[in-house]
C-alpha cells in the first residue's frame, strides 16, 4: 500500500507516517516547509518528502491521499486531487481504519497535559509490558494477557525523554494516543478524538481554546460529548473530578464505567513535598492508600497527570503499585520545562505553554523548584491561534503574576499587548523587535535567574539568542 500525506510534517501527521512506515505501507509526503527536526525523522525512516503542494504531485498516483488539518479548499494538489476524483481519506480516520481497529485506545483528552499524560501512561504500560514478558515483578501483570503481548503502541504529540520517538506501531492490542479536540480535516469538522474510539479514556480538564474553530466552551463541551457518546458500556472514563465543565459534559449522558481523580472519593493525593528535585505524594484509591510517588516533573498539574495515567493504567491489569513505581523513572517532555542552556548561573528553559492556564501552571510549577531569590524571567510569545485573535488577553495578567519579569513578543499580534500586560506595571515589556527583546531579556538576566521561554512554535530561535549573548556577556 503507498500512502501520500498532506501536511507531513505537523507532529501528529508525521506520527501517523512513522507508524504506517513501520507496519509496511510505503509512505511519501508533501508540507509547505519541510524542516528539520521532523524531516530528518522522517527522511531516517525512508521516507521521501517534497515541499509544497504543487498540483503536478498528482503523478505520484498513490492508493490513498491522507489529508492533514492544514490544508484547505484553495490548496493545489487538494484541488487536482478533488477534480481527479481520486480517493483521500482524513488522517485520524486513516489512523483508525489501519492502526486502532480491533485495538485498546488508551484515548487522553483536556485542554491541557495531554502530552505529559500520554507519555506517563505510555511509560507505565510499557514497563508494566516488560515485567509481564519476565515474569520478574509484582504479581498479576501475566494474567492480562494484552500486558504480556509485549511493548504498547502510541502516537503522542512531542517527544517523551523515555522514548525518544514521539510515535510507534507497537506490539501488543494496547495503544496510547493523545486525543485532540481540534477538528479533523477542512472536509471533516468533527474533533479528532472522536475517530479513535477508546475503551480507556481519561478526560483531564476542559476550558476555552481554539477561538478560531469554536465560538465557545460549549461548543468545545459539545465535541467531548461526542467522544463519551461513542464509548461502550464496558468502556471507562477517568474523569477530571473538579472541573464544572466536564460534569456538564457528564450531564449530558454517561453509559461507560466512571471514575473520578482529584476528588476524594476517586483516585487522589495527599502529603505533598515539593523539593527542587522531585514532587513526592500519596496516591489514595478511596480510602485505600496506595503507594507514595516520586514524580520528577513539578506542579500540581502534573501530580493530576500522573494520577490520571495510574487511574488509566489500572483499567488494563497494571497494579498501581506497579504504576507508582514506573512514574518515578519518567523524564519528561521535550518542550515541557525543558532546559535548553546555563551560562553563568543563567539558566534558559523552553516550555510549550501558549494557554493562560497552561503558563500560570508552569510558572508555578517552576516556581515550587526554586530557592527563595532566585527569580522567574518569563519569556512570552502569543502565537497560538487563539493568542493572535487576542480571545484569551484579559487572562494573560494573572497566569504571569508568578514571574519576577515579564517579556512578550507581539510580532504577527495585532490587538494592543502592552495595554492587556499594563496590570504587572513596570514588570512588563513588549517588543515587536526580537533581536531587541532578546538584548533586554540579556541585560536583565542575573545569575540565579530562570529565563522561561514560552511558545507553541520555535520563536525565531530565541533560545540560541539568549545563550549566544550571555555567553558574550560571560567573555
Amino acid at each position: 500500500m503507498h500512502i501520500h500525506i498532506l501536511g507531513i510534517c505537523g507532529t501528529f501527521m508525521g506520527g501517523i507516517a512513522a507508524i504506517a512506515r513501520e507496519s509496511g505501507v510505503r509512505v511519501t509526503g508533501c508540507d509547505a516547509n519541510v524542516y528539520p527536526p521532523m524531516s530528518d525523522q522522517l527522511r531516517a525512516l525512508g521516507i521521501d518528502l517534497i515541499e509544497g503542494f504543487d498540483a503536478d504531485q498528482l503523478s505520484i498516483a498513490p492508493d490513498a491521499w491522507v489529508i492533514g488539518n492544514v490544508v484547505s479548499r484553495g490548496n493545489p494538489l487538494m484541488e487536482a486531487i478533488l477534480e481527479s476524483g481520486q480517493p483521500y481519506v482524513s488522517g485520524p480516520q486513516w489512523l483508525a481504519d489501519h492502526v486502532l481497529r480491533g485495538r485498546h485506545v488508551l484515548a487522553v483528552a483536556g485542554t491541557h497535559g495531554k502530552t505529559t499524560t500520554s507519555s506517563m501512561l505510555a511509560w507505565i504500560l510499557d514497563a508494566a509490558a516488560r515485567d509481564a514478558q519476565s515474569s520478574s515483578h509484582l504479581s498479576g501483570f501475566a494474567a492480562d494477557p494484552r500486558l504480556a503481548a509485549g511493548e504498547p503502541g502510541f502516537l503522542i504529540g512531542g517527544v517523551p525523554a523515555n522514548f525518544g520517538i514521539s510515535a510507534r506501531l507497537g506490539r501488543s492490542p494496547l495503544f496510547v494516543i493523545e486525543a485532540d479536540e481540534y477538528d479533523t480535516a477542512f472536509f471533516d469538522k468533527r474533533s479528532k478524538f472522536v475517530h479513535y474510539g477508546p475503551r480507556t479514556a481519561i478526560l483531564n480538564n476542559l476550558e476555552f481554546d481554539h477561538a478560531d474553530i469554536f465560538a465557545d466552551l460549549a461548543a468545545i463541551e459539545t465535541q467531548f460529548h461526542h467522544l463519551v457518546r461513542t464509548m461502550a458500556g464496558s468502556a471507562r472514563l477517568v474523569v477530571n473530578g473538579r472541573e464544572e465543565s466536564l460534569a456538564r459534559v457528564l450531564g449530558r449522558g454517561c453509559w461507560s464505567q466512571l471514575q473520578l481523580f482529584g476528588t476524594p472519593g476517586g483516585w487522589h493525593e495527599s502529603d505533598v513535598t515539593e523539593t527542587p528535585a522531585a514532587s513526592e505524594f500519596d496516591v489514595w484509591f478511596g480510602e485505600r492508600r496506595l503507594g507514595r510517588c516520586r514524580l520528577e516533573l513539578a506542579g500540581a498539574h502534573n501530580r493530576d497527570n500522573a494520577l490520571a495515567a495510574i487511574a488509566a493504567a489500572a483499567h488494563v491489569g497494571v497494579e498501581p503499585a506497579r504504576a507508582i513505581e514506573a512514574l518515578g523513572a519518567v523524564a519528561g517532555i521535550r518542550r515541557r520545562l525543558e532546559t535548553r542552556g546555563d551560562v553563568g548561573g543563567v539558566v534558559v528553559i523552553d516550555d510549550f505553554a501558549h494557554h493562560p492556564t497552561a503558563i500560570r501552571t508552569t510558572i508555578d510549577g517552576l516556581r515550587a523548584r526554586l530557592t527563595p531569590g532566585q527569580r522567574i524571567l518569563a519569556v512570552l510569545e502569543p502565537r497560538s491561534n487563539t493568542m493572535k485573535l487576542g480571545a484569551m488577553k484579559a487572562a494573560l495578567p494573572g497566569s504571569l503574576a508568578g514571574a519576577d519579569r515579564v517579556y512578550c513578543y507581539v510580532g504577527g499580534v495585532d490587538w494592543d499587548v502592552a495595554a492587556a500586560l499594563s496590570p504587572l506595571g513596570p514588570r512588563a515589556r513588549v517588543e515587536r523587535d526580537l533581536p531587541a527583546l532578546a538584548a533586554a531579556i540579556v541585560a536583565d538576566a542575573q545569575p540565579g535567574d530562570r529565563i522561561l521561554v514560552m511558545s507553541n512554535g520555535g520563536f525565531g530561535g530565541i533560545h540560541q539568542r539568549l545563550l549566544d549573548g550571555l555567553r558574550a556577556r560571560v567573555d
